[in-house]
Protein backbone atom coordinates (compact mmCIF):
# COMPACT_ATOMS: atom_id res chain seq x y z
CA UNK A 1 0.00 0.00 0.00
CA UNK A 2 2.88 2.14 0.67
CA UNK A 3 4.29 1.58 -2.70
CA UNK A 4 1.08 2.50 -4.10
CA UNK A 5 0.77 5.60 -2.18
CA UNK A 6 4.37 6.49 -3.19
CA UNK A 7 3.63 6.01 -6.75
CA UNK A 8 0.70 8.09 -6.86
CA UNK A 9 2.39 11.41 -4.72
CA UNK A 10 5.24 11.03 -7.58
CA UNK A 11 2.67 10.82 -10.38
CA UNK A 12 0.78 13.65 -9.11
CA UNK A 13 3.97 15.82 -8.21
CA UNK A 14 5.17 15.11 -11.95
CA UNK A 15 1.68 16.00 -13.27
CA UNK A 16 1.78 19.37 -11.31
CA UNK A 17 5.47 20.11 -12.63
CA UNK A 18 4.80 19.26 -16.47
CA UNK A 19 1.61 20.80 -16.51
CA UNK A 20 3.74 24.09 -15.64
CA UNK A 21 6.52 23.83 -17.46
CA UNK A 22 4.47 22.91 -20.89
CA UNK A 23 2.26 25.85 -19.91
CA UNK A 24 4.73 28.81 -20.28
CA UNK A 25 6.49 27.24 -23.49
CA UNK A 26 6.33 28.90 -26.78
CA UNK A 27 4.15 28.40 -29.50
CA UNK A 28 7.22 27.91 -31.85
CA UNK A 29 8.27 24.72 -29.72
CA UNK A 30 5.43 22.77 -29.94
CA UNK A 31 7.09 20.22 -32.76
CA UNK A 32 9.87 19.61 -30.64
CA UNK A 33 7.92 19.30 -27.44
CA UNK A 34 5.82 16.93 -29.31
CA UNK A 35 8.65 14.69 -30.40
CA UNK A 36 9.98 14.57 -26.96
CA UNK A 37 6.68 13.51 -25.35
CA UNK A 38 6.42 10.35 -28.20
CA UNK A 39 9.49 9.18 -27.35
CA UNK A 40 8.19 9.67 -23.46
CA UNK A 41 5.56 7.34 -24.34
CA UNK A 42 7.35 4.90 -26.51
CA UNK A 43 9.29 4.68 -22.86
CA UNK A 44 6.38 4.02 -20.62
CA UNK A 45 5.01 1.32 -23.36
CA UNK A 46 8.19 -0.19 -22.89
CA UNK A 47 7.70 0.03 -18.83
CA UNK A 48 4.71 -1.49 -19.27
CA UNK A 49 5.84 -4.36 -21.25
CA UNK A 50 8.40 -4.85 -18.62
CA UNK A 51 5.78 -5.10 -16.05
CA UNK A 52 3.47 -7.57 -17.69
CA UNK A 53 6.64 -9.81 -18.32
CA UNK A 54 7.06 -10.49 -14.71
CA UNK A 55 4.50 -11.56 -11.78
CA UNK A 56 2.67 -8.20 -10.02
CA UNK A 57 -0.51 -8.00 -8.09
CA UNK A 58 -4.00 -7.52 -10.15
CA UNK A 59 -3.33 -3.62 -8.98
CA UNK A 60 -0.42 -2.79 -10.97
CA UNK A 61 -1.67 -5.08 -13.75
CA UNK A 62 -4.61 -2.70 -14.16
CA UNK A 63 -2.82 0.94 -13.62
CA UNK A 64 0.31 -0.96 -16.35
CA UNK A 65 -2.82 -1.72 -18.90
CA UNK A 66 -4.40 2.19 -18.24
CA UNK A 67 -0.72 3.57 -18.64
CA UNK A 68 -0.19 1.69 -21.90
CA UNK A 69 -3.43 2.80 -23.55
CA UNK A 70 -2.85 6.44 -22.76
CA UNK A 71 0.74 6.23 -23.41
CA UNK A 72 -0.40 4.41 -27.21
CA UNK A 73 -3.19 7.17 -27.88
CA UNK A 74 -0.42 9.80 -26.84
CA UNK A 75 2.04 7.88 -29.37
CA UNK A 76 -0.20 7.47 -32.48
CA UNK A 77 -1.88 11.07 -32.18
CA UNK A 78 1.76 12.49 -31.50
CA UNK A 79 3.00 11.05 -34.91
CA UNK A 80 -0.24 11.61 -36.24
CA UNK A 81 -0.21 15.50 -35.46
CA UNK A 82 3.45 15.78 -36.65
CA UNK A 83 3.35 14.23 -39.69
CA UNK A 84 0.13 16.33 -40.64
CA UNK A 85 2.45 20.03 -39.54
CA UNK A 86 5.47 18.45 -41.51
CA UNK A 87 2.97 18.16 -44.89
CA UNK A 88 2.14 21.85 -44.33
CA UNK A 89 6.30 22.55 -45.45
CA UNK A 90 6.15 20.40 -48.57
CA UNK A 91 6.29 21.66 -51.60
CA UNK A 92 3.45 20.69 -53.81
CA UNK A 93 3.49 18.42 -56.85
CA UNK A 94 3.09 20.43 -60.15
CA UNK A 95 3.04 24.40 -59.20
CA UNK A 96 1.82 26.80 -61.62
CA UNK A 97 0.91 25.47 -65.24
CA UNK A 98 2.43 27.10 -68.24
CA UNK A 99 0.46 28.22 -70.67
Amino acid sequence: MTNLLLMAGVFLFSFVVGYVLISRIPTLLHTPLMSMTNAISAVTILGVLILFSVASTPTAQVIGSIAFVMASFNLVGGFAITDRMLRLFKKKQGGIKKS
